[in-house]
């Protein structure tokens, strides 16, 4: 009889798992937090924004439209400067052990998601130590005028002037919503720092527990808006390793290996018992050049490194197939896409450039890369060798040092780095949300602009685009700063990857998203 109830519970426990009540990812790195309007980086997005937040809109990538989240409707005015939003109605915040909500969502959560990162003076402003990146790159304190309450369930933005992005961005991660009651419950009891340890929001997935380095485990939200999630648990198992992921996948470890090397591709492909799912990623890699360090100030010096890089043999050895080459911050698919004609491998010119600037014998600097493979960046090592091999036929000699993830976006928002292997995602198609976080004067400030370049005429430009909701005239603006950044050298482009997947053949409902977001609501395992 005992071992007869032991093999029903073995059973019970294996019936569980087959049906897919939790969902495994293997992922390749921890979070700096969850307060996600403290950070910047996919990772913080993917495990904070979009499994336990919420925002008014959310842009559909299928579609290419912005769609109703929070917000059910809103109303534009005729001179564009005021927006009004019509909240959805018994939207519920999730419940833990350390909160316990009484109300649903109304617009006073609204206004202290966003007060908080745009005035001074909010109680809550400086809870933020990294500050808040996003906000500021995009100006949004200078933007917004006032956001006022017409109800419980509308709430009304005016703009000081009128501002094509205002709407595409309300999509971001950084525009997630925040219960304002648990924001009362901590600020009594001085407890502020809890938002980036025990987050609340309105999102599919509350979190449960987080082991940095480790795992993160979140329980499904049974009141979300959208429907209870398909899988009752969902696990992070932080991997770095993205060989070591797609084991893991491999021996039932995990279900989907997020950001997996080419050849991992490659062999999965070849293999029943996994499924690869990719699509064109709306992203560039690239290497940033901080113009504020000698003497990468030199336009010549930067012009030299950009047409010292072998771009044909950095893809096939890195990305071997699974990326087109980058010429432009820009993906291709953007509107307003301005490729740079003059981005041939040239050592020879690239010597004479530097003789030019005064270093006719070279220099010395510092290549900074991550340990661990992403999509962006599937073999850090051998592209920052690959890149340091090509410097030194032009007699530049670079150090190469690798630094951990959360310690190289700090210290290179701080602007520590010369040279920067990085990647950029954007997030609902705009072509502002790559330039004015990466090249914007204020994002200098913010830590996002990694080349440390603040033009005047740049920035005019970047700012003039935004004005208008004419596409031809945003166009014209932008192409000319893409000109700007081309002929200063603040990059070496590098590739516009596919974003891939692998999972076991029971996984349904995964799509993959060109943005690099994961929505896990109608994703479960057989």
């Amino acid at each position: 009889m005992k071992i007869n109830l032991t093999l029903a519970l073995i059973g019970i426990l294996l019936s569980g798992i087959s049906h897919g009540k939790a969902l495994t990812v293997c992922t390749e790195a921890s979070p700096d937090g969850f307060d996600v309007v403290q950070y910047n980086s996919l990772t913080n997005t993917n495990a904070a924004a979009d499994t336990i937040f919420n925002r008014l809109l959310e842009y559909d990538a299928s579609s290419g439209k912005l769609v109703p989240s929070l917000a059910q409707q809103w109303q534009v005015s005729a001179d564009g400067l005021q927006y009004t939003f019509k909240l959805r109605a018994k939207v519920a915040f999730q419940r833990t052990d350390y909160f316990q909500p009484t109300r649903a969502l109304n617009a006073d959560d609204v206004i202290f998601s966003f007060q908080r990162m745009l005035d001074p003076n909010h109680p809550w402003h400086a809870s933020a130590p990294n500050g808040y990146p996003h906000a500021q790159s995009f100006g949004l304190g200078k933007l917004v005028k006032d956001i006022r309450r017409i109800d419980d369930l509308t709430v009304q933005f005016t703009l000081q002037q009128a501002d094509a992005t205002f709407l595409p961005l309300l999509s971001m991660g950084f525009a997630s919503i925040y219960s304002a009651q648990y924001a009362a419950q901590l600020l009594a009891t001085n407890q502020q720092n809890a938002f980036t340890s025990k987050p609340i929001g309105t999102g599919p997935f509350a979190l449960r527990s987080f082991q940095k380095d480790a795992v993160i485990r979140f329980d499904a939200h049974p009141q979300y808006f959208g429907g209870k999630p398909k899988s009752d648990k969902l696990i992070y198992a932080i991997t770095p390793d993205p060989v070591v992921r797609v084991q893991k996948v491999k021996a039932g470890e995990c279900q989907i290996a997020l950001g997996p090397k080419p050849q991992e591709i490659t062999a999965a492909q070849q293999d029943k018992n996994l499924k690869v799912l990719s699509t064109p990623m709306f992203a560039t890699a690239f290497v940033a050049l901080n113009t504020q360090h000698k003497p990468l100030d030199q336009v010549e010096v930067r012009q030299a490194l950009k047409l010292a890089f072998d771009q044909k043999t950095y893809l096939n050895q890195v990305f071997q197939g699974t990326a087109t080459a980058a010429n432009s911050p820009l993906p291709p698919a953007t509107w307003s896409y301005l490729g740079d004609k003059d981005t041939s491998y040239n050592p020879g010119k690239a010597k004479a450039l530097l003789a030019k600037a005064g270093f006719p014998n070279g220099f010395d600097t510092t290549i900074w890369i991550r340990p661990a493979g992403s999509t962006l960046n599937p073999n850090p090592r051998l592209g920052g060798e690959l890149l340091q091999a090509d410097l030194a036929k032009i007699g530049v000699r670079a150090e190469l040092k690798t630094i951990e993830w959360g310690e190289l976006i700090k210290r290179a928002k701080a602007g520590e780095h010369d040279i920067l292997f990085m990647g950029w995602s954007g997030d609902n198609g705009d072509p502002d949300n790559f330039l004015t976080p990466q090249f914007a004067c204020a994002s200098l400030e913010s830590g996002l602009n990694f080349a440390r370049y603040c033009q005047p005429q740049l920035d005019a430009l970047i700012k003039k685009g935004r004005t208008t909701a004419n596409i031809s005239e945003r166009s014209k603006q932008y192409q000319a700063a893409q000109k700007i950044i081309a002929q200063q050298a603040l990059w070496i482009p590098l590739a516009h990857p596919l974003i891939s997947v692998i999972t076991t053949p029971k996984v349904t409902g995964y799509i993959v998203n060109p943005f690099g977001r994961q929505n896990w609501l109608n994703v479960r395992s057989q």
